[in-house]
């Protein structure tokens, strides 16, 4: 059986969602306001005890068997008072658990923020609890006030810009982005039907990896991967684990100033989500000025649903707002986004993964 295989339908992770959705309002209702708000106003300590487990590598102590509170502070190279007071709250929430006799260790939440498992979950704790990405997240009220982005105000330059001056940062934020990516892979792969492309061209496809998973699933079709020449150098040796060197052909330029012509599919994933209105339409106009008549553009994105149940897409909406100047839209306006560069929005297929498939063609 393929990983793809084993992704569930879209429609179950949807009804399990809902039932989670309404036994939080449940549980939310089940006790006064105050202490329901106050719950929620703490989450940032939770997040940051997430993010000190991480950067100790807690998880990875504990991966050869539970340890008391003394021996995984010697093996973490910690204070083993500080350990147990982190371990207790963290036990609390269901991250990681105890035994009876005291010792600490790993569940399945736990398992998650361990580096030699392949989880993207580690990563995204250590970027999303860094002092920089929380220095950034202190100033949402200047970006809801203003609109803009704050990085720019914060560091002198735009975000993607600042990343090449703090590789440290970069390096936080490159995990955490190319982990929670591979989370989507299969979950696109298994909702939607690439079969019927001859050639697939991945546009800001980075290092190959969704490329690599669609031709993997589609014995047939040919791929070109293009983003940005440095992007793109490492490449071909993933392309040569999955063996598609062949099948593959590897090209370097910006899509802001064009994209390869050809394709009878152009798949962008998490791509337009990185800009405002007006630069996500200069990219998809190179699109358009490239696609033949009958070929497909697909977005991979997260769609803003237009009902008021918590949707990750939404927070995620607030992360673009505070760091990039992008967002994340609802169906209707990537309708309209795609109408204005000449694409006819033809469908929206959700994913087991919170993010959906946007489907246009050129009109």
């Amino acid at each position: 059986m393929t990983a793809a295989a084993k992704v569930p339908p879209a429609r179950v992770v949807r009804l399990v969602e809902r039932v989670r959705r309404n036994l939080s309002r449940l549980s939310g209702r089940m006790v006064p306001p105050p202490i329901a708000m106050l719950e929620l106003v703490l989450g940032t300590w939770v997040s940051q005890a997430i993010q000190v487990a991480a950067a100790l590598g807690i998880a990875d102590a504990l991966a050869g068997g539970p340890l008391p509170a003394g021996e995984l502070a010697k093996r973490v190279d910690a204070n083993p008072d500080g350990v147990d007071r982190l371990m207790r709250a963290l036990v609390s929430r269901g991250v990681f658990r105890r035994h009876r006799d005291g010792r600490y260790a790993l569940n399945a939440l736990g398992e998650t923020l361990r580096s030699d498992v392949g989880s993207p979950m580690r990563a995204a704790g250590l970027f999303y609890g860094s002092r920089q990405q929380r220095e950034h997240w202190t100033h949402l009220l200047d970006a809801v006030k203003t609109g803009k982005p704050v990085v720019e105000s914060l560091r002198g330059k735009e975000f993607f810009e600042y990343l090449s001056d703090d590789p440290e940062f970069a390096g936080l934020f490159n995990d955490a982005m190319t982990g929670m990516s591979e989370m989507t892979v299969q979950p696109a792969v298994a909702a939607y039907d690439f079969s019927r492309y001859a050639t697939i061209i991945d546009v800001g496809g980075g290092h190959g990896r969704l490329l690599a998973a669609i031709l993997d699933a589609t014995p047939s079709a040919r791929g070109v991967l293009y983003d940005l020449p440095d992007v793109v150098a490492t490449a071909p040796k993933l392309l040569a684990e999955f063996g598609l060197t062949e099948r593959v052909d590897v090209q370097g330029g910006s899509f802001f100033d064009a994209v390869p012509s050809g394709g009878d599919a152009y798949v962008m994933k998490h791509i337009i989500h990185d800009w405002d209105d007006e630069q996500a339409l200069a990219i998809l106009r190179n699109v358009r000025a490239a696609i033949k008549p009958g070929a497909t553009l697909l977005l991979l994105e997260f769609v803003i649903p237009d009902d008021d149940g918590d949707f990750i897409g939404k927070w995620v909406d607030l992360e673009m707002l505070v760091q990039a100047g992008g967002r994340e839209r609802t169906a209707e306006q990537y309708r309209s986004l795609l109408a204005q560069a000449g694409f006819r929005m033809t469908g929206v297929v959700e994913t087991a993964a919170p993010i959906s498939v946007v489907e246009a063609v050129p009109v």
